[in-house]
């Protein structure tokens, strides 16, 4: 293992974010307060408890899952999209270095931003907010492995893009209305029995029910399934990064 490699990677990459905390810090970081002002104060006002938790609170695991999604994906895609627009990535392929040591420092840079991103966005909430953790471990375990989920996804998605329409469309058409639509500010148990069927197809529900559940115990899915859907998607990225670079696809192109 190029150690060496994967360390010149990740403190690139991390350096890159360093000099754009406005675009990868504070911009998400505002949004979800004013999220937390507009859904907490003007909804949570009329609507007491979900599942015997306050509104502002039920919301803050959604709220954060709904950052942590869009900035993997985004990180990621954008980390190994700009190699490959600027051609930098022919430096990659003729270094000494392995399509594990590429992932590895590319989606470990991804993943680690929204994990610190995740992180303040949890602290910016408890300014709005009150409410505990009752499964602190499970909930560090939850941000970890979606993080590094989709960083992979985002990962993939910066390859497969051929230009900056592409780069975005993915995370604004499809993540985050999924992300809406996965239960970030109401329990899908809220809604008629057709749309609790159609909801359980949306895998962001999933992802938000278990992590919602390492907060307050709550959940509106299985927390072994929700586990076992995140996993399968990892394997499921995983499968395909190691065709990608089997095949060589888009990589020199």
């Amino acid at each position: 293992m190029n150690f060496y490699a994967i360390r010149a990677i990740y403190l690139f990459e991390m350096a890159r974010a360093r000099r754009t905390l406005m675009q990868s810090v504070a911009s998400p970081v505002v949004s979800t307060a004013l999220y937390f002002v507009v859904f907490g104060s003007a909804i949570g006002s009329h609507m007491v408890e979900i599942e015997g938790v306050s509104y502002g609170a039920f919301i803050v695991p959604g709220m954060i899952m709904l950052s942590l999604l869009t900035q993997s994906v985004a990180n990621a895609s954008f980390g190994i999209y700009m190699p490959r627009f600027s051609g930098t990535i022919y430096e990659i392929h003729s270094a000494p270095i392995s399509y594990i040591e590429i992932v590895i420092g590319y989606v470990g840079a991804a993943a680690s931003k929204s994990v610190i991103l995740g992180l303040i966005t949890l602290a910016v909430a408890r300014l709005f907010v009150e409410f505990h953790i009752q499964h602190p471990f499970w909930m560090i375990g939850f941000l970890i492995l979606t993080s590094v989920t989709f960083s992979l996804f985002g990962f993939i998605i910066g390859i497969w893009a051929d230009g900056f329409e592409k780069l975005q469309i993915i995370p604004l058409m499809i993540i985050t209305p999924l992300t809406f639509l996965g239960g970030t500010f109401y329990s899908i148990n809220m809604l008629p029995p057709i749309w609790q069927t159609l909801s359980l197809f949306n895998p962001v529900v999933y992802l938000v029910s278990g992590f919602r559940w390492s907060f307050y115990g709550v959940s509106d899915v299985s927390v072994s399934i929700s586990l076992g859907m995140t996993v399968v998607f990892l394997i499921v990225c995983l499968i395909a990064v190691r065709w990608i670079f089997l095949t060589g696809y888009r990589l020199k192109t």
